[in-house]
């Protein structure tokens, strides 16, 4: 693993020194963005790695606040780690709710 190389989780991102960045994936389709962008989240207002070149918000002095998010375009070499991340979160979701749903006799 090189220095600028991530890995991408199901609910997080790893980097070269093994830091952990909790996170949450989207997919949804978004204006001014080629199809296929993705969007990252971090969770709990927490950071991205830089590599992501992360975007936030935040103004302290309305005291508006907002976690990192980058845009992974289908040109990053990032992006079909990045949608496998996404899928696997999405096949774990469905798991549970067939779970829930079976449990529940409904």
């Amino acid at each position: 693993m090189t220095n600028n190389d991530l890995k991408f989780l199901k609910d997080a991102i790893k980097d070269a020194q093994g830091k952990r960045y909790k996170v949450h994936y989207s997919d949804g389709e978004l204006f001014n963005f080629p199809k296929g962008t993705l969007t990252i989240y971090a969770k709990d207002l927490g950071k991205l790695p830089p590599q992501l070149f992360p975007k936030n918000d935040t103004d302290y002095m309305t005291d508006y606040f907002e976690g990192d998010r980058a845009r992974i375009t289908p040109k990053s070499k990032y992006h079909k780690k990045v949608l496998s991340a996404l899928r696997q979160k999405e096949a774990q979701r469905k798991k549970l709710l067939a779970k829930r749903i079976a449990r529940r006799g409904y």
